[in-house]
């Protein structure tokens, strides 16, 4: 993988700022801001402009025109563990050929449908990874995945309460 030193360099440098400026450390996320544009396709967008479709399956009334949100979700899930697996490697300065993360879950439409009481999302996420990096030990390898485990942002918003606030606007 192209860029180890560089991601390293520029993590080096956040952190120092960061030890020195704790308060630099809190900051505002980029905000989502989801838009229905037909049927039951979204256009999600951020201020940047970076954009991600989303709709459900015909099934479910939509016409499979992109993922639906909770496959989003585990994509979300798997992009910030692999993220943050490739941070700490490059900090230790392992070089990985290959980094692959496989997010599933199981769910249960009646939640979505508001039926029998059943729950909505799923029931839980499976994440596997596939590493490479050769002459890097396994140990090595589990040590990164602990890591990105304890440390991916989107992971630990998955895995505890969180408090969510809602507002209403009405044109």
């Amino acid at each position: 993988m192209g860029g180890t030193r560089e991601i390293a360099r520029a993590l080096t440098a956040a952190t120092d700022h960061l030890r020195r400026h704790p308060e630099a450390g809190r900051v505002a996320d980029r905000t989502a801001t989801v838009v229905v544009t037909e049927g039951l396709r979204c256009r999600a967008t951020d201020p940047l402009g970076n954009l991600v479709g989303t709709d459900m399956p015909p099934g479910l009334g939509g016409e499979d025109a992109g993922p639906t949100p909770g496959t989003v979700l585990r994509m979300a899930v798997g992009s910030c563990a692999a993220t943050s697996l490739v941070m700490r490697a490059a900090q230790e300065g392992i070089e990985l050929e290959r980094v692959e993360v496989t997010v599933s879950s199981e769910s249960d439409h009646r939640g979505l449908l508001g039926l029998d009481g059943v729950s909505p999302g799923p029931f839980g996420l499976r994440v596997r990874y596939r590493l490479s990096a050769p002459g890097v030990p396994a140990d090595r390898l589990r040590a990164l995945v602990d890591w990105a485990e304890r440390h991916s942002p989107v992971a630990a918003a998955a895995r505890r309460p969180l408090p969510v606030t809602v507002e209403l606007a009405i044109d």
